[in-house]
């Protein structure tokens, strides 16, 4: 028996074979479908959306996206597919199984598609445009997802807070955030996430991977959005912006948690203290005041931190790096707030006002600090003495008259200082640097010499005002004196 075709052969057994490959079928209609893949036939096509596929089995999978059919649970955290192979692949996030690696870097994946959507980070490829706004993704679930921003749909409301979503997997990790439930446990540490793409970041914590980098500076980053809130330090993009005040802000999430200063909305409440906060990142860091518990080390000193900005920031007092530089003045900081502090004092601008005395800071957590002395609160208690402060940060320097430590040392000399503050008015020593200026006499000076200098004006003012004091009535007794003297002979 034979077949007669375009390049195709039919064996005694019934082998279906394409010359073109070498791949043989058993059936005709399996061949078909194989050749669709060499001359890029696709006649199944979506009236939806356009898109066209070469079988009919993953046209109709693909039509669940429109139709948001998931029939298919999974029994562990109860996330739901639209078909079995998702809910196996998906399956294996909580075995840990990842049969599919990446042969550019070795990276593994518990599904094929999670394979197929890495590829594009090493080839640059985003094949799905959106026609909207001209914005490319890897995968056909991105744009479906981003489609949605356009058309304001939201389907997917929240029970609990009424708030809606534009998928239903985004509503079922939502959910997770009103039942505590965090079904995604690192394997390493023990802590628990509300979904698996969270658990995955988390991960990079413990391997150290940052696969998204910076092609203006280089910096590496864990998650893809860090980069894009990054890369806008460099463009200057804010492209979200307050209906309120006009604000701007570099990212939406940022906005959303700005909006809640105007409405006053604290949706995020503490179990242990009943404190609320208008952003969940804030409670999580908060709770740890009560737990103690310190997740970020420092592997130079030791030193832990309740959150990984904290330890980024740490890091750099032992590298000296600086990245965020003034450009009025040159000066350089460790931190973007401390920047966007500093600048204030060129600008003047002091937008945190104190409603009791009037006094206006650069900065909140400045004005926070300062209403205390108003309330006489001091919720920042020592455990070793008892001692009370206003804020965190008097409390941390506190705690180095116990401990001993001087965490910040001098490179000429090798001095140590527990406080900061204290190591940059010692540089100067060195340096010869003299910052502070007198008004009255124009001499430049140390902190603590000027402080001095002060001192001494005051004090030779009042001596003078005195001596002049004690002349004047000198003169005026040797007056009357000298009166009474010359009476007495007229006399």
């Amino acid at each position: 028996m034979s077949h007669a075709g375009n390049g195709q052969t039919c064996t005694e057994k019934k082998s279906y074979e394409w010359k073109e490959c070498g791949k043989s079928f058993k059936y005709s209609a399996n061949l078909n479908i194989h050749m669709r893949t060499h001359t890029g036939e696709k006649p199944y096509q979506c009236k939806e959306c356009g898109k066209s596929f070469s079988r009919c089995y993953p046209l109709t999978q693909h039509l669940k996206t429109h139709t948001e059919e998931k029939p298919f649970e999974c029994k562990v955290c109860g996330k739901c597919f639209r078909n079995s192979s998702c809910l196996n692949d998906h399956f294996r996030v909580h075995t840990g199984i990842k049969p599919y690696k990446c042969k550019d870097c070795g990276k593994a994946f518990t599904g094929r598609s999670g394979l197929s959507k890495h590829l594009p980070i090493h080839t640059g490829e985003k094949p799905y445009e959106c026609k909207e706004c001209g914005k490319a993704f890897t995968s056909t679930s991105g744009l479906i997802k981003h489609m949605k921003s356009h058309m304001g749909e939201r389907p997917f409301e929240c029970d609990y807070c009424g708030k809606a979503f534009a998928s239903s997997s985004t509503l079922i990790t939502h959910l997770r955030t009103h039942t505590g439930e965090k079904p995604f446990e690192c394997k390493v540490c023990g802590k628990a996430f509300t979904c698996s793409s969270y658990l995955r970041i988390h991960m990079r914590t413990h391997t150290g991977e940052k696969p998204y980098v910076c092609t203006e500076c280089d910096r590496a980053f864990s998650e893809r959005t860090s980069l894009t809130k990054h890369l806008r330090t460099h463009t200057g993009e804010n492209p979200f912006e307050c209906n309120v005040c006009g604000k701007a802000f570099a990212c939406s999430s940022y906005l959303h948690n700005h909006i809640r200063t105007h409405t006053g909305e604290k949706p995020y409440i503490c179990k242990e203290c009943g404190k609320a906060f208008t952003v969940s990142s804030h409670l999580s860091k908060h709770v740890r005041i009560h737990t103690g518990e310190k997740p970020h080390k420092c592997e130079k000193c030791g030193k832990a931190f309740t959150v990984r900005s904290g330890l980024t920031k740490h890091i750099r007092t032992h590298t000296g790096e600086k990245p965020y530089m003034c450009k009025e003045c040159g000066k350089a900081f460790t931190t973007s707030s401390g920047l966007l502090e500093h600048v204030r004092s060129h600008t003047g601008e002091k937008p945190y006002e104190c409603d009791q005395c009037g006094k206006a800071f650069a900065s909140s957590s400045y004005l926070i600090a300062h209403l205390r002395i108003h309330t006489g609160e001091k919720p920042f208690e020592c455990n070793v003495c008892g001692k009370a402060f206003t804020c965190s940060s008097y409390l941390h320097i506190h705690m180095r008259t116990h401990t001993g430590e001087k965490p910040y040392e001098c490179k000429e000399c090798g001095k140590t200082f527990a406080v900061y503050s204290h190591l940059s008015k010692h540089v100067r020593i060195h340096s010869g640097e003299k910052a502070y200026k007198c008004k009255s006499y124009g001499i430049t000076f140390s902190s603590s010499h000027l402080t001095e200098h002060i001192k001494t004006i005051q004090i030779n003012s009042l001596v003078g005002r005195n001596e002049e004091t004690v002349l004047g009535s000198s003169i005026a007794l040797a007056v009357h004196s000298n009166s009474q003297w010359q009476e007495s002979l007229s006399v």
